[in-house]
């Protein structure tokens, strides 16, 4: 039995994330924080400052420092793979539980993380409080009640806020004027006419990210959902028509195969509620009856009345990761053991040299050279593991040992430089 109170490590306490978790674990008496392990100590002992002292944390520096035998709990959320890879998988060995925030880590080595702690009896969970847990929980609510999913995803992060009034359009402080999508504000009869202009207005703006592909691919893995687009269909939308967008393409939405994820820019005006990075799903109706009596209450139903949206507008990050600590210190196991259903993947953007080295870049965690896609599992095989796709985020420091040709996508084979044990991580997930 864990002790009382939890006593929880975290990496990356540095980040944004970290504080968010940190400032809420102050309100809660059953868990309690106590190494915080992130080179930045200076940093670490400025953010316990500013939250007004925790009574049991300290600066831990790195790998070496950390007392294991002081840990029940472990909440990964340092996004680097190698390292983040090599805290997790020592926790397990340890018989420590393991929270997993770094959806990095998560996309390349989630499913053999999972399964040594299933072998050495520990608990290993996706974070509650960011995307993909959330929608894993939304999913599992809305499976449990009987209804059937078409479709499944979030909202990207940042809003496209559109003034009528001055024609600007606005996503976060990016501004373009954008007077046309004032035609194009409310859904006409052919739904990808819309659609089709507003991309065309927006196209100005970076909206598809690393990130959004990334926590896609971890729902892939625990809920056996797929991608029916690699790089998904990213539509500017409003919220009150998702059930619209995400029906059937055979009903004139979006989706050619059901429990498809996806991600979509959320358009709304001045002063309107945002979406706030939420989650969401689309489900087919039943009884014509009950589906107009809820949407007269307000609920999202499709104009034909055949579809509905059901979904969460929010993901209050480390607010929200007790819950995860709760479950793994209790043995709950909410989710199916994951699977790679799907992988993420990197397909060459442009002509990649020999000798290319990749490096993570900037708030999405981007790769520059090479999109993340989402492709099918049996797409990523190969009868030698050196043939086998590479996972986006095993690029991380690796090196191209040859010419890649624009589309073509990263193969193991094709990379020096990656850390064996996270190869072998990604490799025995991919095999099982």
């Amino acid at each position: 039995m864990t002790r009382t109170p939890v006593r929880v490590a975290l990496t990356g306490a540095r980040g944004g994330f970290g504080r968010t978790f940190l400032a809420q674990l102050r309100s809660i008496d059953r868990m309690t924080a106590t190494q915080l392990i992130d080179p930045d100590v200076d940093g670490v002992r400025t953010l316990i400052a500013d939250l007004g002292g925790l009574p049991d944390a300290e600066p831990i520096p790195g790998h070496d420092d950390v007392r294991w035998e002081e840990i029940d709990v472990l909440v990964e959320a340092s996004g680097r793979v190698e390292a983040g890879y090599r805290y997790a998988a020592e926790a397990i060995s340890r018989g420590i539980h393991v929270v997993m925030v770094s959806k990095e880590i998560e996309s390349v080595a989630g499913v053999s993380l999972a399964k040594a702690a299933r072998e050495r009896g520990v608990g290993y969970l996706p974070g509650d409080g960011d995307q993909p847990a959330n929608l894993l929980r939304l999913l599992d609510w809305v499976e449990k009640v009987g209804l059937h999913v078409v479709a499944l995803g979030k909202s990207g992060e940042y809003d496209l806020v559109f003034d009528p009034a001055t024609g600007i359009l606005d996503q976060q402080g990016e501004r373009i004027d954008a007077a046309g999508l004032g035609d194009h504000l409310f859904l006409a009869d052919d739904i990808h006419e819309t659609l089709a202009a507003r991309a065309a207005i927006v196209a100005p703006l970076k909206r598809a990210a690393a990130a959004d592909s990334c926590e896609m691919a971890v729902v892939s893995l625990y809920s056996g959902a797929t991608a029916d687009a690699e790089r998904m269909h990213y539509p500017v939308a409003r919220p009150s028509e998702l059930a619209d967008i995400y029906a059937r393409r055979s009903d004139g939405g979006l989706i050619a195969t059901d429990r498809a994820v996806d991600v979509f820019s959320a358009l709304r005006l001045p002063g309107e509620t945002s979406f706030a990075g939420g989650v969401f799903t689309i489900v087919t109706t039943g009884d014509t009856e009950v589906w107009e009596l809820l949407a007269g209450k307000g609920h999202i139903v499709s104009r034909s009345g055949e579809y509905a949206c059901i979904y969460w507008p929010y993901h209050y990050m480390g607010v929200e990761t007790p819950l995860t600590i709760d479950a793994v210190a209790s043995g709950a196991t909410p989710f199916a053991e994951p699977r790679h259903h799907t992988v993420l993947a990197a397909r060459a953007s442009e002509p990649l040299a020999a000798g290319t080295t990749f490096e993570v870049r900037g708030h999405h965690h981007e790769i520059d050279g090479v999109r993340p896609v989402i492709i099918d599992r049996a797409d990523a095989l190969s009868d030698t593991d050196d043939a086998l796709a590479a996972a986006y985020y095993l690029l991380s420091g690796a090196r191209l040992v040859r010419e890649v040709a624009e589309g073509e996508l990263i193969r193991i084979s094709d990379l020096e430089g990656v850390a064996d044990d996270v190869r072998d991580a990604f490799v025995e997930g991919v095999r099982l």
